[in-house]
C-alpha cells in the first residue's frame, strides 16, 4: 500500500511537471510573437523591398496563424529540432549542444564547492547557534546577499584578474583545453555564483535543522546523553533532509537558469551569453529554444525536490 502510495505521487509530480512545461512553452511562444518589430524587416534590413520581405514571410511561415506556428515548432521541439537560427542560418540543436556542456560544467563546479560548504556552515551554525561563530556565519551570509552578482563578478575582475593575475578576466574555453586550463578558465564565474547561492542555502539549512531541534526526539535524544553534533548527525539531520534538497534543488536551477548576469561579464560561451547574443539581433528561434530550454532545467530540478521529499518522508514510507 505505501509503494503504491508512493508511486501515484510521483507520477502526479511527473505529469503535473509536464503540464507546467507545456503551459510555460506556450508562454514563451506567446511571448516571443508580441514582440515588437518584425523579423523579416530584422533579417533583410531597413532597405529591403516590399516584395523581397512578402517572399521571407512566406519561407518562414510567418503569414500562418499563430495556432499552426506554435505546433509546428512545438512538434519539432519534441523530436529534437529547434529550427535554424535567424542570424546565421546554423543549426540551434547543433549550436546549444556546445553551449548546454559549458553552462552544465560551470554550474556543476559551481554546485561542488557551495552546496557541501552551505551544508557545512548551516551544521556549524545550528552547533553553535547564538555564539559568535554562528553570528559570523550570519553576517556573511548576509552580506553576501546584499550584494547583487554583478557586483561580486567585477570586484573578483579587478582583485584577482587586474590586480593579483591569478586567473583570466575572461572565461574563454574550448574543446580541446585541458581540464586543468578549463578550471583555471571558470575560476572566477564558478566563485561568483558560489558566492550567490551558498548564503541562501546555508541559511535555509539552518532553519532547517533548527526547526527540527525543537522536537520532543531531539530532546529525549539530549537526555540520553549524546553531544549536540551526534544529535544533529543523527536526529535532526535525516528529518530535515527534505526541505534542505528542495532549497538545494532550487539553488541549483538558479546556477543553470541564473546564469546569464555571470556568463556576460565574464564573456563565457554558455547558454546565457548565447540568448543575449540572439536577443540583441531579434533571433526569435533561439530565444524560443533557450527559454524552453532553461524552463525544462529548472522545472525538472523542483520535480526531482519533490520526489527527494516524497521518498525522505518517514510517514510514506513506513505507513501505519
Amino acid at each position: 500500500m505505501g509503494s503504491a502510495h508512493i508511486l501515484r505521487l510521483i507520477a502526479q509530480r511527473l505529469v503535473l511537471g509536464g503540464l507546467l512545461l507545456l503551459a510555460v512553452s506556450v508562454l514563451i511562444f506567446a511571448g516571443t510573437q508580441i514582440l515588437p518589430g518584425d523579423v523579416a524587416q530584422s533579417i533583410l534590413g531597413q532597405s529591403a523591398t516590399p516584395q523581397a520581405l512578402e517572399n521571407l514571410r512566406r519561407e518562414l511561415g510567418l503569414n500562418d496563424p499563430t495556432y499552426i506556428r506554435y505546433f509546428r515548432w512545438l512538434g519539432g521541439v519534441l523530436t529534437g529540432d529547434f529550427g535554424t537560427a535567424l542570424s546565421n542560418g546554423r543549426d540551434i540543436a547543433d549550436a546549444l549542444g556546445g553551449r548546454l556542456k559549458n553552462t552544465l560544467f560551470l554550474a556543476t563546479c559551481a554546485a561542488v564547492i557551495s552546496v557541501p560548504l552551505a551544508i557545512l556552515l548551516g551544521l556549524l551554525a545550528v552547533r553553535y547557534r547564538n555564539g559568535v561563530i554562528d553570528k559570523t556565519i550570519s553576517g556573511f551570509a548576509l552580506a553576501s546577499t546584499s550584494l547583487p552578482e554583478f557586483f561580486i563578478g567585477y570586484l573578483f575582475i579587478l582583485f584577482f584578474a587586474v590586480k593579483l593575475q591569478w586567473f583570466p578576466a575572461s572565461s574563454t574555453v574550448f574543446d580541446t583545453m585541458s581540464f586543468g586550463a578549463r578550471l583555471q578558465a571558470i575560476a572566477l564565474p564558478a566563485l561568483t555564483l558560489t558566492l550567490v547561492v551558498l548564503a541562501h542555502m546555508m541559511r535555509m539549512t539552518r532553519a532547517a535543522i533548527l526547526n527540527v531541534m525543537q522536537s520532543a526526539y531531539i530532546e529525549t535524544a539530549e537526555l540520553k546523553g549524546l553531544s549536540a553534533f551526534e544529535v544533529i548527525r543523527r536526529h535532526a539531520m535525516p528529518n530535515a533532509v527534505a526541505p534542505i534538497v528542495n532549497v538545494v534543488m532550487l539553488n541549483l536551477a538558479y546556477l543553470v537558469v541564473g546564469v546569464v548576469v555571470v556568463e556576460v561579464i565574464f564573456v563565457y560561451p554558455g547558454m546565457g551569453q548565447y540568448l543575449v547574443d540572439h536577443v540583441s539581433k531579434r533571433d526569435v528561434p533561439v530565444v524560443q529554444a533557450v527559454g524552453l530550454i532553461f524552463a525544462a532545467v529548472y522545472i525538472g530540478l523542483n520535480i526531482i525536490a519533490d520526489i527527494v521529499a516524497i521518498l525522505a518522508n518517514p510517514r510514506l514510507r513506513h505507513p501505519k
